[in-house]
């Protein structure tokens, strides 16, 4: 039993998952030994250790707390994140979101709190009582655990490692270094075996993983000359600090994993990166938990038997889907993208990469609004709505990454064209929200209806509580489902 969270964790499940070295409880939990002071994956190959002499911590950091430290040779810094979901209260989820994108690399624990509504003495005891650590503690482990995959899979400086983990300076990083892994950065680089110049990061998830949906998903909603897919790589251009970068994601079945390459001036925009490419990709589901749950719904058992390891891809950014959701509304997935790839031209936003070369970026919000939308085929009401949206964001209405889901889609729902189903699709793919879904939707109203006859949204509504909460991934699976039957496809 963890005794440091007032939620232990199923010890006889952990348990078994340890004995059978169960892939897919990797990064769920994670096991420490008493006699070795070490810490492990469930993956871990080395020899199982005896029961009486391992305890469990549902968190890396909880088992840092306790003075455990990480396995070099299983990695927990390469485990899959945990997906808190359902099972933590909508203030720890939002507290970890914020977190996770760097709110504690220089602001305090005060700070967040107040920005959450609440004091930092209950925001700690709801990390102590549902996480088994501080979110201080959380925050140190997350930079340290990044920093060391910097150290063992790359030749960067290690200057340059302590900026891309979110250290203010080297002598901070060692210092925290040095506390977890009871060794110094440069003693476990010597350590490593012979990295190539440059870095290629890892970005592990649990089996199985749908990865034909995924690439199909989007490869039909890919803007030339900012996403591309070729083979099994997805790649784009993206923006950070000013300057333009390119991030290429290749997926690897064997190993589990894809692989990151990035190409950017700033080192600081790796970190970030990482995130975004997991939202994407939607790396941290849990698949087995989730069919587990949807498959008892013979409808659900059906979609996903034809789709094992299904996940709902997310957005590189908030805002970027949020302008794809406005231009697909009562439109084919072809015809929005072509409107977006309109838009794209029309607004023609470029930034200088590292080599001084001008690189097609999507638009922000700031371009967009002082771009003129006429004679894209577009609908008054269409141009309104981008526009709206603009000035909202601009004028500080709207912040699309606030940790509150509920308050960025209440105040969506102020805007004019936000309406229930543009709202969904938000929330379920730029919010990832796992229990989205859009009632309203025409596809699953058939789908979920007798032939010829759809649902109402109401009726489509009730009959999704049973899959709860997971609707998004029903979501993705009936509109597979649908896709199929439409083109012959359908098993």
């Amino acid at each position: 039993m963890n005794r440091a969270s007032s939620q232990p964790l199923d010890h006889a499940a952990c348990e078994r998952a340890r004995v059978a070295r169960d892939p897919r409880f990797d990064g769920r939990f994670f096991i420490a030994v008493r006699t070795t002071g070490i810490y492990c994956r469930t993956v871990c190959p080395v020899r199982l250790p005896r029961p009486e002499n391992v305890c469990f911590f549902p968190t890396a950091a909880a088992a840092s707390e306790q003075g455990y430290r990480p396995c070099l040779r299983c990695r927990p810094e390469l485990a899959p994140d945990n997906p808190y979901w359902p099972q933590h209260p909508p203030l720890v989820r939002a507290a970890l979101s914020m977190i996770e994108n760097g709110e504690l690399d220089q602001a305090s624990v005060p700070v967040l709190a107040s920005k959450l509504g609440i004091s930092d003495r209950h925001l700690r005891r709801m990390f102590s009582d549902h996480l088994g650590a501080s979110p201080n503690a959380l925050a140190l482990t997350r930079r340290t655990l990044f920093a060391k995959r910097l150290i063992s899979d790359s030749t960067m400086p290690m200057q340059d490692i302590a900026v891309a983990a979110g250290f203010n300076n080297v002598r901070r990083f060692n210092a925290a270094f040095q506390r977890i892994y009871r060794m110094t950065p440069s003693q476990v680089r010597r350590q490593r075996p012979a990295a190539p110049a440059g870095y290629q990061l890892r970005l592990s998830y649990r089996n199985p993983f749908d990865w034909t949906a995924m690439r199909q998903f989007l490869a039909t909603r890919a803007i030339h000359g900012i996403e591309k897919l070729d083979g099994d790589t997805y790649s784009r251009s993206f923006a950070f600090a000013g300057q333009a970068g390119h991030i290429q994601l290749q997926h690897d079945g064997p190993r589990q994993c894809f692989a990151l390459s990035l190409e950017h001036p700033r080192t600081e925009a790796l970190y970030p990166a990482v995130q975004k490419a997991r939202h994407l990709l939607d790396l941290d589901a849990a698949p087995a938990e989730i069919t587990a749950q949807l498959g008892q719904d013979p409808l659900m058992a059906q979609a996903l038997a034809a789709h094992p390891g299904l996940r709902v891809p997310g957005c590189w950014d908030p805002f970027e889907l949020c302008v794809r959701a406005v231009l697909g509304q009562q439109v084919s997935v072809a015809a929005a993208r072509t409107l977006t790839q309109r838009v794209v031209e029309r607004c023609e936003r470029k930034l200088p990469d590292a080599g001084g070369r001008p690189v097609l970026l999507f638009p922000d919000a700031p371009t967009l609004a002082e771009t003129s939308l006429d004679g894209l085929g577009l609908t008054g009401q269409r141009i309104a709505t981008l526009k709206a949206l603009c000035d909202a964001i601009c004028g500080g209405t709207l912040d699309l990454h606030h940790p509150d889901a509920a308050h960025v889609d209440t105040t969506l729902a102020s805007l004019p064209g936000f309406g229930p189903w543009t709202r969904g699709y938000i929330q379920l793919r730029a919010l990832k929200h796992p229990d989205a879904f859009p009632a309203g939707d025409i596809v699953l109203r058939k789908a979920l209806g007798a032939p010829g006859k759809a649902l109402s949204a109401r009726e489509a509504e009730a009959r999704s509580r049973c899959w709860q909460p997971w609707r998004a991934y029903a979501v993705l699976a009936l509109w597979l489902r649908a896709t199929e039957i439409n083109t012959g496809k359908a098993q």
